[in-house]
């Protein structure tokens, strides 16, 4: 006869470090049977005496606990650190490390709070492979580009798309507190990203905010202040005693060249630069007269000394700013609700003249268990932000201060001075005269002054922006809850731009500008979630749908000829020159699901559809449907690996889908656009301005991923080997169309293009004690990209030649063959052998004219791997952390070297380069001779300009230290962390002054080099 045992109820609270433990699961070992705890970290569960009970939760420390005689077990659950990083953000919710399928990288709020990032994309570079960025400019408040996998697209964005607690946004980034980040999330496959469809082919970085924790409530304090300094130094050019015979050899070139011309014409050449070369150049700083400064042997007169050294026109709109950060927060839990609150100060002065960022963030995140089955939460942010924007301009405009002071010869001052005695000339009240008289040549941008300009003009923005969502969570019936979100997204951006009247641009009369654009943005979407596990099987079933609508209103107006000094508004301005106004509106609407599966937490299978609609195509297009399957094996939990104790996690995975993409295209794509503005006086004017596309698609990526992840060694040794391959289909590209259908062309969905490669990454525990951790992290990532099909047999875009079996960015360019030994002259291989001016060297038919040069493929922008290198050391209470950033192989185009290189040319800086010059028959080098004449043949585009992108950037660095409990307790204090962290310390590469990740296409310009910010910092709670 057998007695079976008697059934009871048993009771109990779970609780961590923190107070009660919500959602914890409690199961009886052996069955499917099993409860969650409540709000207030209480369960309830019927048992036999005997059975034991497994308490578990994401990142804490699985418990048993063996029923006895009493009723009431009490769990305390601690942190398990190898699991910490297991909770994961995903589309539309979380998931545990295990159970991914797809390609999921995190970065956590702990690698965020002690850098001095005022804009969240600092912090992704690095953070994984097969994810590349920019450079940050200089500019306070800006960000990086980024790039997950390649690009997949030639006129569309290629940007991801940002989505922030589950609502994608338009927005600045800058608008986010990066001390309120909780968790980063970047989605690399379609399994992962499907279920963003149409905006999702490039990749999805999920930002989730910071929510309240702890049961006794915390405040955190974070305080740092730094300076900022440039990052990237300036290329390296001749002085002022070198300037005068280098540019004295130009102008004697334009007349006779040594060794080519004879002795006679040689003299009264070298007689003439002597006479003429101060009227080319307009400056003498020297104490020698006009026409003596340069000997007739093309030598600087012995006795020549400067006047005055005032030549440092970098240093005078350049300087050491100041870094200001205040972060305060309060979070806390209680048994009904959960709070976040945060106020957030940052002011940054960056380190060109008049060129800052101030701003001002708050956000609150309120969740509230109203009852059992009805959860309600909050979360609203805001931001205010102001500063003098750099004012750049293009690449090659006056007022750009990179390229005025980079281009700028180096005999030309700052200030006025007196040309016999060398004094600064001052005003009536004692202060320095700017040199602001027109005697410069155009090399050396005549008429202008960047001192002057960077002080007067003004380009000053202000922003507002607003974030407001809120949610209601049902809970139906066990495993079945349905969400609702509302969200609503506004920023306002107000410009006021001004060109003074004393020099520049708005000289003689002044001009003004006012910009106000308001984007904003409504969401809606509803979640219908279910979760149920049969014996070894569990499914969570995903059901939703969303639609957003986005509205753009830019309106803008320029007046001339200011009236009173000091008033910028458009009432104190004379003519007005142009006023416009536009809005523009997008809606989109999709229907989505997802079902995950697993069987015996051991076989997982994901599978993903979504269905777009969008307003930027045809109501015939409008809708497609993208959709993904993956599947995973955690092969160490197979029998046969049982005795295998060297291995702690081994996981194969793989995925395929397809995605879409429908951004960078403009907003109305399938209409016949017609443009307005065109009135001739009096009388209106509409012209065409776009052909419609009615037939237009949305550009869609197939892409597969395989990966193997592991942990070995007693998860000493983690990493994953991945390879991805993602091809673009349905590329939209403007096809050229006949000149009688008014316009240039028509956009047509032509073309295929395929992004692939290897991913590895590593990261290893060095040294593991209890006192004594470091850990290094590696990865590495390759990529080919080339495409497969175009609408016409090749493209020419810029520097780059589009054709089937090449890459986006493979240069097109001259070909470069060198300089000839007898003349001097630089030559490039000749596409027309027969030409006038065609000579033959070594059996290759050279020219020295740019416009007889041969164009050839001559290597590409993308590198032959990227990727990072980190190191985290922890002894006792003090940690550093270090980030390095690689890249091997590719090409940059060093155009603004090429600028300085240029053997002509009067008034503009030259290379230190150029003393390597040809000089005389029989000179071998790789510089051309000095030739005003011709200098602009021989410095145009061309692969002498391609230099090796290869790098090594210490890209971060961080040392803090955090003072032990006892010590700080007796002040109150729960926490106290002292800090230094230092951005940008150092850049390797081919070239002083080259700034290798300025643009993906590998094309460098005069932009707003980067920062270089260290602070020092300090974090206390309580």
């Amino acid at each position: 006869m057998s007695i079976l045992a008697q059934e009871k109820t048993v009771t109990g609270t779970v609780t961590d470090q923190t107070g009660a433990l919500p959602g914890v699961s409690v199961i009886i070992k052996g069955t499917n049977k099993g409860v969650e705890t409540d709000f207030d970290g209480k369960y309830a569960i019927k048992v036999n005496q005997g059975a034991v009970l497994v308490f578990s939760f994401v990142g804490l420390k699985t418990i048993e606990k063996r029923v006895g005689s009493s009723t009431a077990i009490n769990v305390k659950m601690e942190e398990d650190s190898s699991l910490l990083d297991e909770v994961v953000v995903v589309a539309y919710g979380t998931s545990s490390k295990e159970a991914l399928t797809g390609s999921v990288a995190k970065i956590d709020a702990e690698s965020l709070e002690s850098r001095p990032t005022a804009n969240l994309s600092a912090a992704i570079e690095g953070a994984t492979p097969g994810v590349v960025a920019t450079a940050a400019s200089g500019q306070p408040g800006s960000g990086q580009s980024i790039r997950i996998r390649g690009f997949g697209s030639f006129s569309a964005s290629n940007a991801p798309l940002y989505v922030v607690d589950g609502i994608p946004i338009n927005g600045d980034l800058s608008n986010i507190n990066t001390n309120d980040i909780e968790t980063i999330s970047i989605l690399k496959d379609a399994s992962s990203t499907a279920l963003y469809g149409n905006k999702a082919t490039n990749g999805v970085v999920l930002v989730t905010t910071k929510k309240g924790k702890s049961q006794v409530g915390e405040i955190n304090l974070n305080m740092s202040t730094g300076v900022v300094a440039r990052a990237i130094p300036e290329y390296e050019r001749i002085n002022a005693q070198q300037y005068y015979p280098v540019m004295w050899e130009a102008l004697r070139n334009t007349m006779a060249i040594p060794g080519v011309d004879s002795p006679a014409d040689l003299s009264a050449a070298n007689q003439s630069a002597t006479n003429n070369i101060y009227s080319v150049l307009g400056y003498n700083p020297f104490n020698v007269p006009n026409n003596n400064i340069v000997g007739v042997d093309g030598m600087l007169n012995p006795n020549a000394s400067l006047l005055y050294n005032d030549f440092d026109w970098e240093g005078a709109i350049t300087r050491t700013g100041i870094r200001r950060n205040v972060d305060l927060s309060y979070q806390g839990r209680s048994e009904k609700a959960d709070f976040y609150a945060s106020l957030g100060y940052l002011k940054e002065e960056g380190y060109l003249i008049n060129s800052d960022y101030q701003r001002i963030t708050s956000r609150i995140n309120v969740n509230y268990q109203a009852k059992d089955w009805l959860k309600l939460g909050a979360n609203i942010s805001g931001a205010l932000s102001e500063g003098n924007q750099s004012n750049i301009g293009g690449t090659s405009s006056f007022r750009n201060p990179f390229r005025f002071t980079r281009g700028m010869g180096p005999i030309y001052p700052v200030f006025a001075h007196d040309p016999i005695t060398g004094e600064f000339i001052l005003d009536e009240n004692g202060n320095k005269v700017y040199d602001l008289d027109d005697n410069r040549p155009s090399g050396a941008s005549t008429g202008r002054h960047v001192v002057v300009e960077r002080q007067l003009d003004i380009d000053f923005d202000e922003i507002t922006a607003l974030n407001l969502k809120t949610f209601a969570d049902f809970r139906l019936a066990e495993g079945l809850n349905f969400t609702t979100n509302l969200s609503y997204e506004e920023q306002n951006r107000y410009n006021t731009f001004f060109w003074n009247k004393t020099v520049g641009d708005g000289a003689p009369d002044g001009l003004g500008f006012k910009q106000y654009v308001r984007t904003s943005t409504i969401g809606f979407n509803q979640l219908l979630n279910y979760s149920k596990s049969f014996g070894d099987h569990n499914v969570e079933v995903l059901a939703g749908h969303e639609s957003q609508s986005l509205t753009i209103d830019d309106f803008s107006g320029t007046r001339r000829k200011q009236i009173a000094e000091g008033n910028y508004e458009l009432i104190n301005y004379v003519n007005t020159t142009d006023l416009v106004s536009q809005r523009d509106e997008n809606n989109d609407e999709s229907y989505f699901g997802r079902i995950n599966y697993n069987f015996k937490n051991k076989y997982y299978l994901s599978s993903s559809i979504r269905r777009d609609g969008s307003s930027r195509f045809s109501k015939d297009t409008r809708w497609g449907t993208f959709w993904s399957l993956g599947g995973s094996w955690s092969i160490d939990r197979e029998k046969f690996m049982t005795n295998v104790d060297w291995v702690d996690l081994l996981k194969f995975r793989a995925s395929y889908g397809e995605l879409g993409n429908n951004r960078g295209i403009g907003y109305y794509p399938h209409l016949a656009l017609f443009q307005l503005d065109n009135n001739n006086l009096s009388e209106p004017g509409i012209v065409r301005s776009s052909l419609g596309a009615p037939d237009l698609l949305w550009e869609t990526s197939a892409n597969f991923d395989i990966a193997l992840e592991f942990e070995l060694f007693t998860r000493r040794l983690r990493g994953s080997v991945e390879y991805y391959n993602k091809e673009s289909q349905n590329l939209i590209f403007d096809v050229p169309v006949a000149f009688s259908d008014g316009a240039d062309s028509k956009r047509e969905n032509i073309g295929t293009l395929f992004n692939r490669g290897v991913e590895v990454s590593l990261s290893y525990d060095i040294i593991k004690k209890e006192n004594f951790n470091w850990t290094l992290n590696i990865n590495a990532a390759t990529l080919k990209n080339e495409f497969t099909e175009l609408p016409q047999e090749e493209i020419i875009n810029g520097t780059k030649k589009i054709k089937v079996g090449k890459g986006l960015f493979d240069y097109w360019i001259r070909d470069w063959y060198g300089v000839d030994p007898e003349d001097g002259s630089g030559l490039f291989v000749a596409e027309d052998p027969t030409a006038t001016g065609v000579r033959t060297i070594n059996g290759v038919a050279v020219t020295p004219f740019s416009n007889n040069a041969r164009f050839h493929y001559a290597g590409s922008a993308i590198p032959d791997l990227t990727g990072s290198i980190s190191n985290s050391i922890e002894y006792k209470g003090f940690g550093l952390t270090t980030l390095f950033t690689y890249q091997i192989g590719g090409e940059s185009l060093d155009s603004n070297y090429a600028g300085i290189m240029e053997s002509g040319g009067y008034g503009t800086a030259k290379s230190v380069d150029i003393l390597n010059r040809w000089q005389q028959p029989g000179d071998v080098t790789d510089v051309p001779r000095m030739d005003a004449a011709l200098s602009s043949q021989w410095s145009g585009t061309s692969d002498r300009w391609l230099t090796d992108a290869s790098f090594l950037n210490l890209r971060q660095v961080n040392l803090s230290y955090n003072f032990k409990p006892e010590m700080i307790e007796r002040i109150g204090l729960t926490g106290l962390r002292m800090y230094m962290s230092a951005e940008n310390l150092f850049s390797i590469n081919a070239r002083k002054g080259l700034n290798v990740q300025q643009q993906f296409n590998g094309n460098t310009s005069n932009i707003y080099t980067p920062s270089r910010i260290i602070t020092l910092g300090l974090n206390l709670k309580l």
